[in-house]
């Protein structure tokens, strides 16, 4: 299938897979016009590898260049220019504070952390444009240990719902560069990049400084539409006062596709990243094969959650069920069961009552529920739970969870470090086998106890996502 790129030929060829295996398993198609597909039309905006070139001049005969995808990215939004040429000027955190009145017309280059107390990158963008600054660097924090940053990049694509603005679509250029190439831009300038590179890691405070030379960019932009589509199939609820209200499951179909290579492969698989859980769908539905809960189950296929959550965003705005009759999400993204299943992260755990129904699944399986304890990677919003929860509708998701200095902890790191988004994350990776089989009964489970239950899923009173009267 190709790594089932949003809206490339092989995707479309996994989807017809998804169907037949629903049809097989006796589910009603539940797309657009009574089919199985609910058309999703897209907008992509790219800068490509050939013909970009990224570089910073220092002097007539002094010149850095920059490998694209693979020391510095950015982007890709049809605001962007063909071409930059601007002085350079570090700013901290780029705070207001620090952005200050003198970045009028540069490109300021920030410590890109992601630790709580510090400027967001919504927030340091912001901060830049009102400064005046034509474009933003944001540079690799070595010190976030529990996320590290990965190169190369696999291509710098923007896609969104056509209609939609581009999200992100800031009035800037906006690179990210690694830490090596940070090093790389400040050597032999007498500043000294470790020094900077260690104290933001510490969050501590850094002086701002001017760095010498201009960057100068030549971009290769390329823009086209497209559509891609979901798979929705219902599994129709046996209960009279029950069936019209809907639980949904659901895993995401796409990957990355072909990508820019590492090790020599340029196919990035996505196995765990999201076909094996898409493969749990289709293994609960020919398991239950027609016979259904008391609750009526939407088993939802999405398009484009790696280029932002757009398939399960663009069915929470068009529903081929009606809204009002969606009681819950339960999605299935990266579970990653890689050692014992002995604990699992849930996350929007407190949020809502399936908190209550998790665990009652859970306990009797020796399984503990748990919070998310890395709430600084953002992974609430990274998935296609997300969508349901924004417009009110109770929703989560798992990942297998581990104590720190361990060895499960050990694997856990070593995946995201390898084969997450990596053309690594294919059939050939080590999974556990017994521990896979453990979540699959607890999903199923999982399932069964909401469809069942005599009460729809509620927020919870103090939950901060709580739809608002």
């Amino acid at each position: 299938m190709e790594g089932r790129d949003t809206g490339s030929a092989g995707y479309a060829r996994a989807a017809d897979f998804v169907v037949a295996q629903f049809k097989a398993a006796d589910l009603t198609p539940a797309g657009d016009r009574g089919g199985w597909l609910q058309t999703v039309p897209l907008t992509e905006v790219r800068v490509e590898s050939e013909g970009t070139s990224i570089d910073v001049v220092q002097s007539q005969s002094s010149k850095i260049h920059f490998e694209f995808l693979h020391e510095i990215t950015l982007r890709a939004t049809s605001a962007l220019p063909s071409e930059l040429d601007a002085p350079l000027a570090f700013r901290g955190y780029c705070s207001r504070q620090e952005l200050g009145s003198d970045t009028n017309g540069k490109i300021a280059v920030c410590f890109g952390t992601r630790r709580q107390g510090l400027p967001s990158a919504a927030e340091r963008i912001k901060a830049a444009a009102e400064a005046g600054a034509v474009g933003l660097i944001s540079v690799d924090d070595p010190g976030f240990t529990i996320e590290p940053a990965r190169w190369p990049a696999a291509y710098a694509r923007t896609v969104h719902i056509d209609g939609d603005p581009p999200v992100p679509a800031p009035a800037l250029a906006v690179f990210n560069l690694s830490s090596a190439g940070f090093v790389k831009l400040l050597f032999g300038t007498g500043l000294d990049a470790n020094e900077v590179l260690e104290t933001g890691a510490a969050k501590k405070p850094l002086r701002s400084f001017d760095i010498p030379g201009r960057l100068s960019a030549r971009l290769h932009i390329s823009k086209r539409s497209y559509s891609s589509d979901n798979v929705l199939a219902l599994l129709p609820g046996t209960d009279v006062r029950r069936k019209e209200e809907v639980l949904v499951v659901s895993a995401h179909l796409d990957g990355y596709g072909y990508g820019a290579p590492v090790g020599g492969d340029t196919l990035y698989n996505g196995a765990f990243d999201d076909a094996a859980y898409v493969s749990t769908l289709t293994r609960l539905a020919a398991q239950r094969h027609g016979r259904g809960f008391r609750r009526s189950v939407l088993f939802a296929v999405f398009t484009g959650e790696e280029k932002g959550l757009l398939g399960s965003t663009w069915f929470v705005r068009h529903p081929t069920v009606r809204s009002d009759r969606l009681v819950a999400d339960i999605n299935l993204d990266m579970i990653r069961p890689l050692f014992a299943l002995k604990a699992l992260t849930m996350l929007a755990m407190t949020d809502t009552s399936l908190e209550a129904a998790a665990k009652s699944v859970a306990t009797p399986m020796r399984i503990e529920i748990r919070p998310d304890r890395e709430p600084e990677r953002g992974l609430l919003r990274r998935a296609d739970h997300w969508p349901f929860l924004e417009v009110g509708i109770p929703a989560t998701t798992f990942v297998f969870a581990y104590d720190p200095n361990t060895e499960a902890e050990r694997r856990y790191r070593e995946w995201y470090n390898v084969r997450y988004h990596r053309p690594q994350d294919d059939m050939g990776q080590p999974i556990d086998f017994a521990a896979a089989t453990a979540f699959n009964r607890f999903f199923y489970a999982l399932t069964a106890a909401i469809a069942d239950a005599e009460a729809r899923p509620v927020f919870q009173t103090a939950s901060s996502l709580r739809p608002k009267p």
